[in-house]
């Protein structure tokens, strides 16, 4: 939350200097048409995605309850449900990575509004990027999550997080180490195949089929607005180094010496196409009033946009062939994107100010 806004003040200073350095091409238009620009498909956009992610959530839900209930058949001795019924464990586990596989990207698609817009700004928190409280008190997510065992794991970061770090094993609390939990009957313990604990897995599946009940509620309720949607763009369009660098520090392309615990079942590349993507459904809201202030700038920001996703993608793509990119590449490629969301950010930070559109804080 806290690295969310200040990249609002930041962009407000940077709102400031353009105006004062900036003569406006055209003069700006009244109020009236600021506060009556169509941004219905805003929340159309938001409202399809969130209610496909409510429909993935609840899915991955059921998946985690069936694991949950052949544990609690077993009386919780993993060791016996794998050697006697670890087709069936298989199974649920699967449905449940799955369900988390639709669920992810379809929270990327909305993060850069959700996550933009201060009024649903704790859902992003929440759900998909707040730390853990030991990693970072001071920017954890404000939650405890409490287990039908009755255990309380105090702050332990945010719920994408915790379902995925306990689906692929990647956090060892939330595994059990001394059970062989051999996926594919291959005698051989590749990455992925843990025998989860089933209290982890069900209270953060959940959790998160909860928070995304309200972050719906919270949507339908929701009414967009200029200065919200210039604020979900100056804030979370900049935030490209942040994203390349946990690609750089994922197993994507640090592979077995990273130590993340998430990030590792979706490529870091495929979620910044994602939240780019939603960016430019609120800047294709917005242009019509942008071009009113400088019709040649209104169409810079939405080629750079564009520009900036094909640059993903295209990193993205060469991945997905076989490429393993080195950090010192990742780091170059991460400074290349963001100069670029910098330049685009200046830019609507420059249209923002010829309108006389203030951020939300």
């Amino acid at each position: 939350m806290q690295r969310i806004f200040a990249f609002v003040m930041a962009a407000l200073l940077l709102v400031a200097g353009c105006q004062a350095a900036t003569s406006p091409s055209a003069e700006a238009p009244g109020r009236s048409a600021v506060e009556t620009v169509d941004l219905s498909e805003i929340k159309r956009y938001l409202q399809a995605n969130v209610q496909a992610l409510e429909e993935a959530a609840s899915a991955l839900a059921a998946a985690s309850d069936r694991y949950y209930a052949l544990a609690s058949e077993a009386n919780f001795d993993y060791a016996a449900l794998w050697q006697r019924r670890s087709a069936e464990a298989v199974e649920a586990l699967m449905a449940a990575r799955t369900a988390w596989m639709t669920a992810s990207p379809l929270y990327e698609k909305v993060e850069g509004i959700v996550a933009g817009t201060p009024a649903l700004a704790t859902f992003d928190v929440i759900l998909d990027a707040g730390a853990s409280g030991e990693e970072d008190p001071e920017n954890a997510a404000p939650i405890d999550l409490t287990l039908p065992d009755g255990r309380i794991l105090p702050r332990p970061g945010n719920l994408f997080g915790v379902t995925e770090s306990t689906l692929w094993g990647t956090d060892p609390d939330y595994v059990l180490a001394d059970v062989t939990a051999d996926w594919d009957g291959d005698g051989a313990l590749g990455f992925g195949e843990v025998a989860p604990d089933a209290n982890v897995l069900k209270g953060g599946a959940d959790a998160l089929y909860q928070y995304v009940v309200e972050l719906s509620q919270a949507v339908e309720a929701w009414e967009p607005t200029t200065a919200e949607a210039f604020t979900a763009l100056i804030v979370m369009t900049p935030t490209m180094s942040e994203y390349f660098a946990s690609w750089r520090d994922s197993r994507f392309v640090a592979g077995e010496a990273s130590t993340q615990r998430d990030f590792v079942a979706i490529s870091r590349l495929a979620d910044i196409q994602d939240i780019l993507g939603g960016l430019e459904v609120v800047y294709a809201q917005v242009r019509p009033l942008a071009e009113t202030a400088n019709p040649e700038q209104a169409a810079q920001i939405a080629a750079g946009l564009s520009a900036l996703k094909s640059f993903v993608a295209d990193i993205y793509a060469q991945e997905q062939a076989g490429r393993r990119y080195t950090p010192e590449e990742a780091d170059i490629l991460g400074a290349e994107a963001q100069n670029r969301a910098t330049a685009i950010t200046g830019q609507i930070s420059q249209i923002a100010a010829e309108l006389g559109i203030e951020l939300v804080e």
